[in-house]
């Protein structure tokens, strides 16, 4: 039953080729994303600050350098969700508004590629 609904999905989804691009987009990023992270990211000593709260004594909280190796995860599975939402709006709502999905799918890549240069570049300067 979930295999049929899948694989019904997915034909669904190469019918549209505009949404199938959005979609080769996403994961074209991501995998570019997580390539990135790859080389950029390099063992050290430094500890990065992960993040902040109000609450406590610190106020900052520090992480090693593997914290940063989990931004490409979240890269895989963004993209992979926003894919699956904007086919399943495909199939219940219409086409115009899984475009919008899918366009947001690729401006989370872009502003999650900008965040993690910028927060790579305070903790190792390229």
């Amino acid at each position: 039953m979930l295999k049929d609904t899948i694989t019904h999905s997915f034909k669904e989804l190469i019918t549209n080729r505009y949404l199938t691009v959005l979609s080769a987009v996403t994961i074209v990023l991501a995998v570019a994303f997580v390539i990135y992270i790859g080389f950029v990211v390099r063992p050290s000593e430094l500890q990065l600050v992960t993040h902040y709260t109000a609450y406590g004594v610190t106020h900052l909280y520090r992480d090693q350098w593997f914290y940063l190796l989990s931004f490409g995860a979240f890269a895989i599975i963004i993209a992979l969700i926003n894919i699956g939402m904007a086919l399943k709006v495909f199939l219940t709502k219409g086409h115009p508004l899984a475009i919008m999905f899918a366009w947001f799918g690729i401006g989370i890549m872009v502003f999650a590629w900008l965040t993690s240069f910028s927060i790579i570049n305070v903790w190792s300067p390229l």
